[in-house]
């Protein structure tokens, strides 16, 4: 990968990775006690349920920074919830569609049911996934706030100039008195 997809040399993908604590958490735990090696760019919030991932909690992950969000829950049926994974599926699908409209690849944000005996699936999917961010490149989403900042700072100089020159070149009024 070259230094201008990467960003700088040695740049390595951020994952927020929101694990549902009886599936894919434990799934996780499982990988780990099992010496299962998987890239160490995730940093895993455990929820009780997937179905509590709040939409704003993936777009705040972006905003401070993660180059990748991964969700993991229990698979459909077996929630212990009863249906928080579909509720889960269905704040998916919205925030991909929004994360699209925002120029964020659909890549980035990610969603896996895995159960609690699935340690090697999640070693799978990490990997995966990272090798993947790796290819798109950083995110950057602070560093993009600041430049669309300064684009909103030069576009109201620029107003102000062209009012300021617009105000230069009107004829006054005169007015007479009578």
């Amino acid at each position: 990968m070259s230094d201008e997809k990467s960003g700088a040399a040695g740049w390595e993908p951020r994952i927020a990775a929101f694990f549902c604590n009886w599936c894919t958490y434990t799934a996780a735990d499982l990988a780990g006690v099992s010496r299962l090696k998987y890239e160490p760019n995730i940093r895993v919030i455990r929820l009780m349920c997937s179905g509590r991932v709040d939409p704003q909690f993936i777009v705040e992950a972006f905003a401070r920074g993660a180059d990748g969000v991964l969700i993991g829950g229990c698979h459909p049926g077996d929630c212990h919830y009863v249906e928080g994974n579909y509720k889960t599926l269905r704040r998916f699908e919205m925030l991909k569609r929004m994360l699209s409209d925002l120029g964020i690849e659909e890549p980035r944000l990610r969603l896996e049911w895995i159960s609690a005996s699935e340690g090697e699936k999640v070693r799978t999917v990490v990997n995966d996934m990272v090798a993947r961010l790796r290819q798109l490149g950083p995110l950057d989403l602070p560093g993009r706030f600041k430049a669309w900042d300064q684009e909103m700072a030069d576009l109201a100089h620029e107003i102000q100039q062209q009012e300021a020159a617009a105000a230069a070149t009107a004829q006054p009024e005169v007015t007479h008195a009578s």
